[in-house]
Formats: C-alpha cells, structure tokens, sequence
C-alpha cells in the first residue's frame, strides 16, 4: 500500500501456512525508498530476495522487547520511535477496514485459493475506488 494515497497497489494471496516474509518480494514494486511492517516481518532485511534493494526497513519491535524497555531517556525515545512507526503503520489497516465493514468481507470461506485470490482482488479493487472517490468526483 502507498503511505501517501491510501491506495493498495498490490496483493498476493497465498495459503494460511505460507508466512508473510514468504511473499514480501513480489508485493514491493522498486520504487520504495522506506518500508515499515509489524513485528512479523522482523529480519526482512537479511533475506536473500531483498540483497541489493536501496530501501530502508523500519519493522516494529517486538510487544515483549517494547514493554521491557528501560524508565531512562533513551527507553522512553525507543518507545516514541515505535509509536512514530505505528502511526505509519495504522495507515495500512484503513482499506482492511473498508473490505470488512463496508464490503461485508470479514471471514473468507474455503472455496479454494483461486477464488479467494478472485475474489480479493475485486475488494481491493473496489477499496482502492471507496478510497478515491471524492479525489474522482472533484476532477469530473
């Protein structure tokens, strides 16, 4: 997802027991300069599908480090670095709320991985058009 315009611009869609370092490479398009991700994507930087990429990675700590910080000055501005990369971060979470709440997409059933990835993709699709639509209104 683009930070700037709220916009999804690329999905992968794989099984529950793929993890999500897995596919990482094919959602980066070569243009990113700094890519932030949660505690899951920890060691994203050392994997050898993102050798030789110029981006920056500002993955989260992990809750147990982060509520083990120190009381001292440099604890409490490790802590205000982790709250700066969740509000980032908190960006992402919007279009999932819009494919939940506003498209009813809240479980997926198991219909098999090819109309899921079908079906995903028109959501995101149509979040993307949920998103923009007042951008598109203004420039008709």
């Amino acid at each position: 997802m683009d930070k700037d315009s709220g916009l999804i611009h690329s999905v992968v869609v794989t099984a529950a027991n793929v993890h999500d370092l897995t596919p990482v490479a094919e959602l980066m398009h070569g243009e990113e300069e700094v890519v932030y991700g949660d505690a899951g994507y920890q060691g994203i930087a050392k994997r050898p599908e993102m050798a030789g990429k110029a981006m920056e990675f500002r993955v989260a700590m992990r809750p147990g480090k982060r509520r083990a910080l120190p009381d001292t000055p440099d604890g409490k501005l490790q802590d205000l670095i982790e709250t700066a990369k969740a509000h980032i971060r908190s960006k992402v979470e919007h279009p999932f709320r819009v494919i939940k709440q506003q498209f009813g997409f809240q479980k997926t059933r198991l219909r098999g991985l090819v109309k899921n990835r079908c079906k995903i993709n028109v959501m995101t699709a149509l979040s993307n058009l949920f998103q923009a639509r007042r951008h598109l209104l203004t420039t008709v």
